[in-house]
């Protein structure tokens, strides 16, 4: 049962909801990137995920990565899986064409990750960064270091790792305590120690390219202390540098992905971008990372769903509560797909997929948006749209791919809980996405208390009118989403007035905050595709989803309105009441 991508779902997405076509024809570097062309590559993309990048998912869960020695093998089938993905081109999809990429969309980019992490989460992993490692790069390092790294970057040829987490350092980056000094030929010597690196050692390619966040002598205390290093494993002489993996972890899940302990041992590395400036520099990875990790949990939440769906669609039981007289002697009758239990399943994570992404193709839209749009107006909000976005995705779809995973596996009842059938896995491998790249309560604080509430809510406010303003009044379903709309805009102004009174305020309902954003994306979403049904040649196939989603997955927008909206009101009525006798 390997994970098939379904290239019909992306382009409906793409052409009727979001008129993607034609919004990146109007960006100069996409002009002649047509509709024609985007199928191909969907096409193409979906060919190879199904057949080389899904057969190895199975051993390396089951057989996963090797440590011996300071060295890491791979799961078997990796290291061919990972050179063909090279081969074809994949990795350089989007990078520019003078680093020697194929300058296309980032959605497109976007949605053949989506589909490997679906495939074989493991080794998504490695190739994970790359672009992240790219922009970093592309935007921060000298000429040097662009001309010696950013072409092996852009062809996967190389690997690279972002590493941040100390054993003492995990959210609370300003206590990294790797060294930095710098020497008299303009590199560094690097010292210090580093956890939970994802591919911080392996044998898919020969060399890694370290981004190592580091202090220099003499810098601050805290996060604007912090400088970024490229440290290679291999310099460019061609020996190997000064850099160590000690172990890897044993995990819950992902066993072909190795997590690393490593250590520099006065390795020679370079200053990426400004001195002190190195949290900037990697916020540009790391907000690429973010996106990615979204679209890691819809496409494992769309595995989950793929196999509950096709075992639902097997799997015989009782006859199903409320089947016709016509239909209790029919074959169908009995199948569990049939349950009014198991379908809501089935049609409530459907609708999550559905509609996440449609909000995370639109987020990589707004990618391009932002860096080639000759318009400024829209490039700023192109990237509003992206700073408050991307927090939201990553963590609303991470969560949902656990639950929904969970879920899914439901479905099997006890053949779930075995490993025969591989859904078990995939609950595994998503739980770590709710933690890695910041974790969800992060994303909810980042989203809130440091984008938010500064401005008093007019960024937030501003996005959620333009969304407004794509919807058609005169029709219930786009009212229904403008009153919640509204309702969220409102809510911005009540928190902000709160937390003049209790500065913890916001940190408290900061999760329920987030989801409330996303229930609204996704609201939105759900009435943009269904307007485009009658150009949906699936949408017989989205009738279940389309309910579901207003039966079960809305009304949860209600609940966490009233907790916010109580937890603000509660603490303005025990300012007025004045401090207990």
């Amino acid at each position: 049962m390997h994970y098939r991508p379904r290239p019909e779902d992306q382009r409906f997405i793409l052409d009727a909801v979001l008129d993607a076509p034609a919004r990146l024809r109007a960006l100069a570097p996409f002009a002649d990137v047509d509709a024609a062309l985007q199928v191909q590559v969907l096409e193409e993309a979906a060919r190879f995920v199904g057949e080389v990048i899904a057969p190895p998912n199975r051993d390396g869960d089951e057989i996963g990565c090797r440590f011996a020695d300071g060295e890491v093998r791979t799961p078997p089938g990796f290291r061919a899986a990972y050179q063909a993905f090279v081969d074809g081109g994949w990795p350089a999809l989007s990078a520019a064409p003078e680093d020697g990429g194929q300058g296309l969309p980032t959605v497109l980019e976007a949605i053949l990750y989506e589909w490997m992490s679906a495939a074989n989460h493991g080794l998504t992993m490695a190739p994970g960064l790359l672009h992240g490692a790219y922009a970093c790069l592309k935007h921060h390092g000298s000429e040097a270091l662009k001309q010696r790294y950013l072409p092996k970057l852009a062809s996967g040829e190389w690997l690279a790792t972002m590493c941040l987490t100390e054993a003492h350092a995990g959210s609370d980056v300003g206590q990294v305590r790797t060294r930095a000094v710098p020497q008299a030929d303009s590199s560094l010597r690097v010292a210090g120690g580093k956890i939970f690196i994802s591919g911080g050692e392996h044998d898919l390619t020969p060399n890694i390219v370290h981004l190592v966040l580091c202090r220099l002598p003499d810098a601050p205390a805290g996060p604007k202390g912090l400088s970024l290093a490229l440290v290679p494993k291999q310099l460019p002489d061609g020996t190997r540098n000064a850099v160590h993996c000690e172990r890897i972890e044993e995990k819950m899940g992902l066993h072909g992905s190795p997590t690393c302990v490593m250590r520099f041992d006065e390795a020679t590395g370079w200053l990426v971008g400004e001195a002190g400036r190195g949290l900037a520099a990697m916020f540009v990875m790391m907000n690429a990372a973010r996106l990615h990790v979204a679209l890691q949990g819809i496409g494992l939440l769309d595995a989950a769903w793929q196999k509950a769906g096709a075992y639902a669609l097997e799997r015989r039981q009782m006859r199903a509560p409320g089947a016709t007289p016509a239909s209790r002697g029919s074959e169908a009758a009995d199948l569990i797909a049939e349950h009014p239990a198991v379908r809501r399943i089935l049609d409530t994570q459907r609708a999550w997929i559905e509609g996440a992404r449609a909000v995370a193709y639109r987020s990589a839209l707004m990618l391009d948006v932002a860096a080639h749009d000759a318009d400024p107006r829209a490039r700023e909000r192109a990237q509003r749209w992206c700073a408050l976005v991307t927090p939201v995705l990553k963590a609303a779809c991470t969560q949902q791919a656990f639950h929904g995973a969970s879920e899914c596996l439901q479905v099997f009842g006890g053949h779930g809980y075995v490993r025969e059938w591989g859904i078990e896995q995939i609950v595994r491998d998503a739980r770590v996405t709710m933690i890695y790249e910041g974790t969800n309560e992060i994303q909810a604080i980042d989203l809130l208390v440091r984008k938010v509430l500064p401005d008093g809510g007019a960024a937030m406010s501003a996005l959620l009118v333009e969304l407004r303003d794509t919807l058609d009044a005169s029709r219930d379903a786009d009212a229904d989403v403008q009153r919640r709309l509204a309702q969220l805009r409102y809510l911005g102004t009540t928190i902000a007035m709160a937390a003049q009174a209790d500065p913890k305020l916001p940190y408290e309902v900061a999760d329920d905050y987030l989801r409330l954003v996303m229930l609204a994306l996704l609201a939105w979403a759900w009435a943009r595709i269904d307007a485009a049904k009658a150009s949906d040649a699936g949408r017989t196939e989205r009738t279940g989803p389309a309910a579901a989603f207003r039966r079960w997955v809305l009304p949860e927008f209600e609940m966490r309105h009233g907790i916010v909206k109580r937890a603000c009101e509660g603490l303005a009525l025990s300012h007025a009441a004045g401090p207990r006798p």
